[in-house]
Order: structure tokens, then sequence, then C-alpha cells
């Protein structure tokens, strides 16, 4: 036995009965937005895709062309120093490997070479975390096992909600001199291409930022649901 809801039983059947007068109404004023364009950094902090940052215990190849007892792999102590034969000990913690490489380089032409061609492989990230919250299935702190980029990450996250803004999506970034940045993206511009999938660095933060639409889209049905739900009974 099926029992519904007397008033909206009445309300249908007024609504049924009575003329309906269709009213013109006029489009609202376009308007501008106020977001940055993707990929656009706030207060100029400056190149959007800087190298990944090496941190204490991370495995190095360091290779010195034609030079191969200069050549090794050396893990970067808890003091993000490595230490390498002639120069000593090298702050790699907190610096990019192209810095690294410079300072390499520079250090062994002072000491004995001429024109060293240095180059650094990152085999192992161990320090390395991002964070990704916001509107996403599973927010949390994920290791970065290695190159990692935006949709790399929001996918440890397990992907976006079904109310997530992927027009606003923010890194948010701690550089080295202690100062914050902010970087926000449009997904999908990053997805079709129009924009490159950035890089995260160490200790990122993501937000996914939420869609006001799609938030009260999905109030509304889950009230709709409610209200079925609640009106039947079987």
């Amino acid at each position: 036995m099926r029992v519904y809801l007397a008033g909206a039983v009445l309300s249908c059947a007024m609504i049924s009965s009575s003329p309906v007068h269709a009213q013109e109404v006029s489009a609202p004023a376009p308007v501008a937005s106020v977001l940055p364009s993707a990929g656009t950094a706030l207060n100029d902090p400056g190149p959007l895709f800087d190298d990944y940052y090496i941190g204490p215990y991370d495995l190095l190849e360091i290779t010195v062309f034609q030079v191969d007892d200069l050549s090794r792999t050396v893990r970067v102590n808890a003091r993000g120093l490595i230490g390498l034969p002639l120069i000593g000990q090298v702050q790699a913690a907190g610096l990019s490997a192209r810095v690294v490489e410079e300072e390499i380089a520079r250090r062994l032409t002072e000491c004995c070479l001429q024109d060293p061609q240095v180059t650094i492989f990152i085999k192992e990230f161990v320090s390395q975390r991002v964070t990704v919250e916001g509107e996403v299935t599973k927010p949390g702190i994920f290791p970065l096992s290695g190159r990692t980029s935006l949709l790399q990450a929001i996918a440890l996250a397990a992907g976006v909600s079904e109310i997530a803004d992927i027009n606003q999506v923010s890194i948010f970034r701690t550089l080295a001199d202690g100062n914050k940045e902010q970087l926000v993206f449009d997904l999908e511009a990053v997805r079709s291409g129009k924009v490159d999938d950035p890089l995260i660095q160490g200790n990122d933060v993501v937000v996914v930022g939420s869609s006001t639409t799609r938030s009260m889209v999905k109030g509304v049905t889950d009230t709709l649901r409610g209200f079925i739900g609640f009106g039947t009974v079987r």
C-alpha cells in the first residue's frame, strides 16, 4: 500500500488546473572572471616549472663525463649534504639537480678539471611528500616516489569529487627563502594539453576548490531523494 502526502497531491492538482503564462526573462549580463588564467602564479612567484628539489636521503647518481673515478651514486645525508672526492661536501637538499650540477662543475673547475660536464639523475625520492585536499575522493598526504605532476598527485587522491571546481585547482608552495606562493590551474586546460601539467615539489599542498553550482545541484538532488523516500511507504 502506498500513502502519498496530501499536500503534494493537492499542489499538483492546483498546478494542473491553473493556466500558466510564460514570461520572458532577460538573460543576465555576463560576469567577468576574477580568477587568474590557467597556470598563473599569484604575486609574481617566478617560473612555474622548476626542477624537483632534492631532499635528505634521496639517492643521486652523479656522472662526470669521461671521468669514471669521480662518477658515483651517493645518498644525501640528514643535513642535506653529499660527499664527493676532490671537492668534499656539497649542499644538495633544497636545491634542484641542475643547481647542484653547476656547483659541482664549478668546484671541479677550481680544483683540477677543465670544463667538466656533470649530470645528476635522482634514483630514489625518499624525503618528499605532497598533501592533496579539498574536493577530492580520498584526501591525504602521499609520498613522492618519482617525478610527479599535478594530474598524478590528484590521481593519488582517487580523483576529484562530484562537486569539484576543476577550473580552480591551487598548488601552495613554500620557497627556499621561506616565502610562500600560490599557483592556480585550470585542470581541464591541463588535461587537454593547452597548459603543461606542472611538476609537484616536495611538501606542496594541492587544494581542489568546490563548485557552488555543483554543490547546489547535489543538495537539491539529495533533498528530492529524501522527499521521495519520505513520501512513499511500502
